[in-house]
């Protein structure tokens, strides 16, 4: 690939190689038929090689990405790039203004709308224009999520590791954690994935914020990424000193509430719990009645509630399973202060604040 010739990057109006142009791009319109322009920055490299496309804020009120993308854009210069990247900073605009996860009134989910429809509903035709004038003429991926509101996640991706390309990106990001599956059914990944476009999902903390630490991470594995690929020769590709690749057919499992009341947390300060160790207490406003919720197996705590409290049904926490290796390895990391836990002092997760290790 090093001996072809850079290509322009066609839009309404070519973007070219040494070029770096950032713009909004129409993909809908308001009831007052205003535009609808998705903020994109796009740095065609001097030098031939992958063009990777990075979208944030398919779920408006998920900012975490949204911040990992500017930082993207203004860190690399044409010069420095073999390649292009795309970077689409906000892709559900309406949800990001409203600061809800879905397209507004309707409440139609975008990260379900792919590869969308030129003639349909909303989010279908925004999902078309996103695809066909951006996604489609990429050749990897990297969409950056958090958890819904009153959850928090820990920093981890999820990719179709049954796909060896999926799979060389996936480790190539550098997470401890990987999540594999095909993904939803419409969703940006599982589209991209399925259409030759190896694509992965991070999901990162928690939203309506911005979080130092976990976007620190995930710059630095967009750079391993980059790296990676030839994309862009000077960087690092990173190696954790542990991953868990949790497949279809592992155990794993949202602990739910059985009782409805006030829920505090006792895991941490790391997220390695062990077989029958307890997760949270769930008291009465009388405090007269607990129920504790117990760990079944020893594993990594990867979602928790963050609402102090629950309903029956509720999930509480998300728990994957791990071996005894992992296990052993995950303890020594704890050991020489390297983890990358989350919770602590009570309820603030770590990464929430730049100087939080």
């Amino acid at each position: 690939m090093a001996d072809d010739q850079p290509r322009p990057f066609r839009l309404d109006a070519d973007v070219d190689p040494g070029e770096k142009r950032q713009f909004r791009y129409e993909v809908s319109e308001t009831y007052l038929g205003d535009p609808v322009e998705i903020p994109v920055t796009i740095i065609n490299g001097e030098a031939d090689g992958p063009r990777v496309c990075l979208t944030a804020a398919l779920h408006g009120d998920e900012l975490n990405g949204v911040k990992v993308l500017q930082e993207v854009a203004d860190r690399y210069r044409p010069s420095d790039i073999h390649g292009t990247l795309v970077c689409l900073h906000v892709v559900n605009v309406p949800g990001y203004q409203a600061q809800q996860r879905y397209l507004p009134i309707y409440d139609q989910d975008l990260n379900r709308s792919f590869p969308g429809k030129e003639r349909s509903n909303t989010a279908e035709r925004m999902a078309h224009q996103v695809y066909t004038r951006f996604v489609s003429q990429c050749d990897l991926g990297l969409d950056f999520h958090t958890s819904t509101r009153n959850r928090t996640t820990m920093y981890h991706a999820r990719a179709d590791i049954g796909n060896p390309e999926t799979e060389r990106l996936a480790e190539a990001f550098g997470t401890n954690v990987i999540l594999s599956g095909e993904g939803d059914a419409g969703s940006l990944r599982a589209v991209a994935s399925r259409n030759g476009i190896p694509t992965i999902t991070v999901e990162m903390g928690k939203a309506h914020r911005f979080q130092p630490g976990l976007i620190e991470k995930a710059r630095t594995g967009v750079e391993s990424v980059l790296a990676e690929y030839g994309v862009y020769p000077e960087g690092t590709v990173i190696e954790p000193e542990w991953r868990k690749v949790m497949g279809p057919g592992e155990e794993k499992r949202w602990l739910r509430a059985d009782t409805g009341g006030l829920v505090e947390m006792e895991w941490g300060p790391n997220p390695l719990v062990h077989d029958g160790e307890a997760i949270c207490t769930i008291t009465d406003h009388f405090n007269t009645e607990e129920r504790v919720v117990e760990a079944p197996f020893t594993g990594l705590i990867v979602g928790v509630l963050e609402n102090p409290v629950a309903l029956p049904g509720h999930p509480i926490c998300h728990l994957v399973r791990i071996s005894d290796e992992t296990r052993e390895e995950i303890e020594r990391e704890i050991s020489r202060g390297e983890f990358d836990g989350y919770r602590s002092y009570g309820q603030r997760w770590m990464a929430d604040e730049g100087d939080a290790e």
